[in-house]
């Protein structure tokens, strides 16, 4: 089957040739024909089948017909992070070249005013992050009363980026009669649901299980003691070991640590460049473009690049930490073997992450092969791995409100009987505490009499001793407060 038998315009088709694709995939054959009818779709496919061209090309097709107005699009693409919407948005130019369509691009870390004036000049379509297309709305910049179709793209991926809420507030300002298309990679419960409440009637398009990888990506762990020095020495020789490698993704948990690990692997002489959600927009970008254009072999990134991103010619995937969630792992490895491209995912696990590494395992229902560890690596403690196990030390342990802190050694029963025990404090009798009440001197009459001013300073210094010399009319007063300095009225 071709793109000219899918029903799409012969502009469409042309640009298509141009691009050099001439065979649709699985998930373009099967969802184009039935946008183009009108139905929503309901698309689940793993990472790297072209879902993007699959939504792409029938909406230019259906945009031919018609104008945009003023602060009112005609179609609106939905998308979780910045680098995708930025991506979709290359993607919509190259494929439209020729026809008079306007697109405009809403992301943060850009200039809000530059974004306002092309809405007021009319887009037929708008690729935005909920957050700033909310922002713009709320300010009275834009309608989207015009919207005859919505795409939300990597739903799996603003679920668990916490966008479900806004989602559900923009299906409310649609209107009711829109197409709806509706693309993932897996599908949790949480999306089913939401699924069933934005789209009516649809076609269910999937052309694999979801949650798989794809079959060209040759998938291993190596393991790894849980120090991270020596983590990253066994990445560094993973990396100049393989003699297929030409440029890699390498993923890490936290941001912080994407910053370390770049600044280690810049330092023995790696060409690298860092990607994570708190670098400024320009400097996101111009990463994206060194590592897409080869001037940069390695990108340190967050789970930021590991959706959706097209990066055609990756060769390896790393991932430096084993993701929190399984269904991240399937998103990080489909960085690499896109397009009928062969391509190598490698994990670098501890002993701590045997929980995560058999979620996996069950999630895609297959094995990943355990590799032998680069020649010269630190050798494992096997001690220290299998107490990891046991008190499950790392995620599944350490990130508990009462877990065991990384790296603190466990001390036995017999050694902590052995410590020695702080003092207990010494339980005296009521007769040291105070003196018995027939030792009590004998009430005084002086004492009966109403208080001054000076007895009342006399009474403090006996009862709390002032940390400064008394003085010889009755101690020192500076520090009562002032109200006990009044003059006292005596009632006669």
């Amino acid at each position: 089957m071709s793109f000219s038998e899918l029903g799409l315009s012969d502009k469409v088709v042309a640009a298509v040739t141009a691009a050099g694709y001439s065979t649709p995939t699985p998930i373009q054959a099967q969802a184009i024909p039935h946008v183009l009818k009108g139905r929503d779709v309901l698309g689940i496919a793993q990472t790297g089948t072209g879902k993007t061209a699959a939504f792409v090309l029938p909406m230019i097709t259906k945009l031919q017909n018609g104008r945009a107005r003023a602060r009112m699009p005609r179609t609106l693409i939905l998308e979780p992070t910045r680098e995708l919407a930025a991506q979709v948005a290359e993607q919509f130019t190259k494929y439209s070249g020729g026809q008079k369509l306007s697109v405009a691009l809403l992301i943060g870390g850009v200039s809000f005013d530059d974004q306002d004036m092309k809405i007021t000049r009319g887009v037929d379509v708008l690729i935005a992050t909920p957050g700033r297309l909310l922002d713009h709305f709320e300010r009275g910049r834009l309608l989207l009363t015009g919207v005859e179709l919505l795409v939300i793209d990597e739903a799996d991926r603003m679920l668990d980026m916490g966008f479900i809420p806004d989602i559900e507030r923009i299906g409310k300002l649609v209107p009711f009669t829109r197409q709806t298309l509706f693309f993932t990679a897996t599908m949790p419960k949480e999306i089913q649901h939401i699924a069933d409440t934005f789209l009516h009637n649809p076609e269910r398009v999937e052309v694999s299980r979801p949650a798989t990888a794809a079959a060209t990506i040759t998938q291993g762990v190596v393991k790894s003691s849980s120090d991270p020095a020596a983590k990253r020495d066994i990445l560094r020789r993973l990396l100049r070991a393989d003699e297929n490698f030409k440029n890699a993704i390498i993923f890490c948990n936290r941001k912080r640590d994407v910053a370390l690990l770049h600044r280690s692997l810049v330092s023995h002489g790696f060409n690298a460049v860092p990607l994570h959600g708190d670098m400024e927009q320009p400097a996101r970008m111009a990463a994206l473009d060194q590592f897409r254009k080869g001037e940069a072999k390695l990108l340190i990134a967050s789970d930021v690049a590991a959706r959706g991103l097209d990066i055609p010619a990756v060769s390896h995937v790393f991932n430096f930490d084993v993701p929190y969630h399984p269904d991240d792992y399937v998103h990080r490895i489909g960085r690499t073997g896109r397009a009928g491209l062969t391509g190598t995912a490698i994990t670098i696990v501890t002993g701590g992450d045997a929980k995560s590494i058999a979620a996996i395992e069950k999630l895609t229902t297959q094995p990943i092969n355990v590799m032998e560890a680069p020649e010269g690596a630190a050798p494992i403690n096997a001690d220290e791995e299998s107490q990891s196990v046991r008190r499950g030390r790392g995620r599944s342990g350490g990130r508990g409100r009462g877990g065991r802190q990384e790296g603190r050694p466990e001390r036995s029963q017999e050694a902590r009987s052995q410590e020695p025990r702080s003092p207990e404090p010494r339980q005296e009798s009521a007769e040291h505490e105070r003196p018995a009440r027939a030792e009590r001197p004998a009430r005084n009459p002086e004492r009966e009499r109403p208080a001054k001013v000076a007895d009342i300073g006399e009474a403090r210094s006996r009862r709390k001793p002032s940390r400064q010399k008394d003085d010889q009319d009755g101690g020192d007063m500076s520090h009562l407060p002032a109200f006990l300095l009044r003059p006292v009225r005596v009632k006669a």
